[in-house]
């Protein structure tokens, strides 16, 4: 085929619609529809004793009041777990609306639903809740040693414990190999909680079907075909009987992968026992205390090397915090430790992890998902090794790499997806030659030496990281090329801005050898197709993308079939070129696919000339047996699945350089270099635009966002007036290269790319700072606050 697509940067089709004003989200859903609010607890930790509802029942306009003690069968049962762990042994979950006990601030308590949402805010606000307040358990170290629990039955409110060992070569365990390491260290690290914030906060529309019982929700969310399997089982619906579409999504970042939230049951059922639509859309201060935070851990590190720097042994011990409740298991801390690892051949590893409970907003993946934490703890190892032999920080890594010829290679642990943690492909030192030659590495020296003669403070600082990416278990996809010629695409994940429109339509239109403008393309609406997994942990274009690609390819075979019986000539001798198949060098003698479309779906047994006219195609009228093959369905279109081996790992290297005031500490990065490699690329431009993202949501969390919760559970901040976030003056200019090492694993060489930009930005830059200041930066973010306390702890 002459089509040429795959790998090339074309502009996202998305954009001219979003940024007209032409997207459609939930909120612009349901005129006219009932509007539901919520009473959530003002306490981290109390009894409740009684609810008062009735000074709310006299707002004109409204329409229930529901507590736990309303709600129905399932309904009134805690939400799943989603994500069961042989090691989460007290695995909790929430109700939908709390029963006796509320563990953080923000948990729902009262729905009310009235005619508008002012109307049942008013509502909200007029019904009394007596609470016996209880002391709350605030900070994952003070909770694993607390005696007061945030469960009963869940002694030292230790959720889940889990150990993996990997022992060395010569069979030393990690401690022994510490121990008989020529150089050992040890220390500690922080990493505070922080929270994903979408422009869009979560959102439902429910809309009930009385004639035909059936239901039909939009949501904003990841994972609508999980979020519909949900809802038709907590409200006893047949399956069939359920839609759930999720249109434009604002971002979503990990925190819709969760499903159902208790908004998303709950306004359907209000809609089925109301008989009329009802909707609710979150509003910020709901986002701060009642969705879900992430990042929160203290590690503890202990590592043995050598004279060049080559870790022997490794032991980290972290305690995780997930808040309140665990709906998604312990994903997050199994991340971090396996994860942790990144490119490096480790002597022998070592990792014991406790997620802890406390009365504290849940934790559930935030973009990242808990890979941050891991490659801060282990490129903060790398450094602190650099500094104590006083070798170069790039040096210590290379020492340290897996080697290109030894792929794919096995780090001997399990990863989250209960599969081994088997590198695919890479080639890391390739990687950090390419950063090195980018952010110039080798001409710092005398770049800071130039700004020391200036007054000014400049350092640099190094980063690397492997992400694991395309979990399974599957995605699917379904193509369908129609009598007009147009390809029409769908598969079950959801979009929330990563260009799935655009990179679906680039596989299918290389696969199929048609023009892009004819490909449409369809995610997240289970009236299109009904099985999917969910968009989350960098799978989408490695999951949908061979999927569609393989259903791509039962089209194009069976198109082949149909366009050889009719051209008189082998399959194998066909091409598809801009949506003409033809014979390879027989220019004059092809075929339309939209008349191949046509032939695929014959309304009548015998062609004759009259057949032929309408299909336009006068060779039709010889066309003398069924073009629909025994067994096959009629119609040119094709469905498969793509399930993974294993997980595809992709990789990068960030580097950094910064500069520090030297009164009042701000920080300011002046330039940011990524190298990235996630395989083969579809589109560059898109892949670029994921890293950007990436890098300023990794500045973020590096320098600026931190949930802060005093003792008593309250979080302190919750709002844009003090939880910080980058502007765009905050966020460098960010230059990248790529590397493509092709994946073994699946059609089409793909890795993901989604969450790579954010992964390793506070590691590069606590290295960067360090170099820059000559402190130790082992908590991040670093505020100038911080680095000012810093700076005078180290004066004395």
């Amino acid at each position: 085929m002459t089509t040429k697509l795959f790998g090339e940067p074309v502009r996202r089709r998305e954009d001219p619609r979003l940024l007209t004003g032409g997207g459609r989200y939930v909120d612009d859903l349901g005129a006219g529809a009932l509007e539901a609010a919520f009473v959530r607890s003002p306490h981290a930790h109390a009894r409740i004793r009684d609810i008062d509802v009735s000074a709310a029942v006299e707002v004109e306009g409204l329409v229930a009041i529901y507590t736990w003690e309303d709600l129905p069968g399932a309904l009134a049962q805690p939400l799943p777990l989603l994500i069961p762990h042989p090691a989460l042994t007290h695995g909790r979950t929430a109700y939908p609306l709390a029963r006796e006990i509320v563990r953080h601030v923000g948990e729902p308590v009262v729905m009310v639903v009235a005619r508008d949402r002012y109307l049942a805010e008013d509502a909200c606000a007029l019904i009394q809740v007596d609470y016996e307040i209880l002391k709350p358990v605030v900070g994952v170290e003070e909770a694993a040693q607390s005696a007061q629990l945030v469960h009963e039955g869940v002694p030292g409110n230790v959720g889940a414990h889990l150990v993996q060992e990997v022992p060395s070569a010569a069979g030393l365990g990690a401690r022994e190999a510490i121990d008989a390491a020529p150089h050992t260290l040890s220390f500690r690290l922080d990493i505070e909680r922080s929270a994903s914030m979408p422009l869009e906060g979560r959102g439902v529309h429910a809309r009930w079907d009385a004639d035909d019982h059936s239901l039909r929700v939009h949501s904003s969310t990841q994972t609508s075909t999980s979020v519909r399997m949900a809802i038709a089982a907590k409200l006893g619906l047949p399956l069939p009987k359920v839609e759930v579409i999720a249109p434009d999504v604002g971002g979503g970042f990990g925190v819709k992968i969760v499903h159902p939230w208790p908004e998303e049951i709950l306004v359907p059922w209000a809609a089925i026992t109301l008989g009329h639509e009802v909707k609710w859309t979150e509003d910020r201060r709901e986002h701060f205390v009642s969705s879900a935070h992430e990042r929160a851990q203290v590690q503890s590190v202990r590592v043995g090397f050598d004279d060049e720097g080559r870790v022997l042994g490794l032991d980290v011990e972290i305690l995780h915090d997930h808040g309140a409740y665990t709906p998604y298991g312990i994903i997050v801390p199994i991340i971090t430790s396996t994860q942790l690892l990144g490119p490096y051949r480790i002597g022998a590893y070592r990792v014991e992890f406790s997620s802890i409970y406390t009365n504290t907003v849940q934790v559930t993946p935030y973009r990242g998902a808990g890979r941050p934490q891991g490659v801060f703890c282990m490129e903060r190892t790398m450094d602190h090794i650099a500094e104590y032999l006083g070798a170069d920080r790039t040096a210590v890594r290379a020492a340290n790499f897996i080697q290109p010829d030894e792929f794919p290679y096995d780090q001997g642990l399990i990863f989250q997806d209960g599969r081994p943690l088997i590198y695919d492909s890479g080639d890391y030192p390739e990687s950090l030659r390419m950063l090195k030659e980018l952010i110039g590495w080798d001409d710092f020296p005398a770049l800071k030496a130039r700004a020391a003669e200036e007054g000014r403070t400049v350092g640099i600082g190094v980063g690397c990281y492997v992400e694991g990416t395309g979990v399974g278990p599957y995605e699917g996809g379904h193509v369908q090329i129609t009598s007009d010629g147009r390809v029409h695409v769908s598969t079950g994940l959801t979009s929330q801005g990563q260009g799935h429109e655009t990179v679906f339509a680039q596989i299918a239109a290389s696969e199929l050898g048609v023009p892009m403008e004819r490909v449409s393309v369809v995610t997240g609406d289970t009236r299109r197709f009904g099985y999917a997994v969910g968009t989350f942990a960098s799978r989408a274009a490695v999951m949908s993308g061979n999927a569609i690609a393989l259903a791509c390819r039962k089209v194009r075979e069976k198109a082949l079939r149909i366009a050889a019986d009719a051209l008189e000539a082998d399959p194998r001798d066909l091409e598809i070129v801009d949506g003409e198949v033809r014979v390879a060098g027989t220019p004059g003698a092809s075929i339309p696919l939209a008349t191949v479309a046509v032939l695929s779906n014959p309304l009548r047994y015998a062609f004759d000339e009259e057949a032929a006219r309408a299909t336009q195609f006068a060779g039709a009228a010889s066309y003398d047996r069924p073009p629909v093959a025994e067994g096959e369905e009629p119609g040119l279109e094709g469905r498969d699945y793509y399930s993974p081996i294993r997980s595809t790992f992709a990789s990068g290297m960030h580097a950094a350089i910064v500069e520090t005031d030297p009164l009042t500490a701000e920080i300011r990065v002046l330039r940011y270099a990524v190298v990235h490699d996630c395989g083969k690329l579809i589109n560059p431009m898109i892949v670029e635009g994921q890293i950007h993202g990436g890098v300023a949501q990794g500045v973020g969390g590096a320098l600026y966002e931190k949930m802060v919760y005093d003792g008593h559970g309250q979080l302190l901040n919750a709002s844009f007036m003090d939880f910080l976030m980058p502007y765009a003056t905050e966020v460098p200019l960010i230059e990248t290269a790529h590397l493509e090492t092709p994946s073994p694993l699946n059609p089409l060489g793909i890795k993901g790319a989604g969450e790579a930009g954010v992964i390793p930005v506070s590691a590069v830059l606590a290295s960067a700072i360090e170099d820059a200041e000559g402190i130790r930066i082992d908590r991040m973010p670093i505020s100038p606050s911080d680095l000012f306390d810093l700076r005078r702890a180290a004066t004395g």
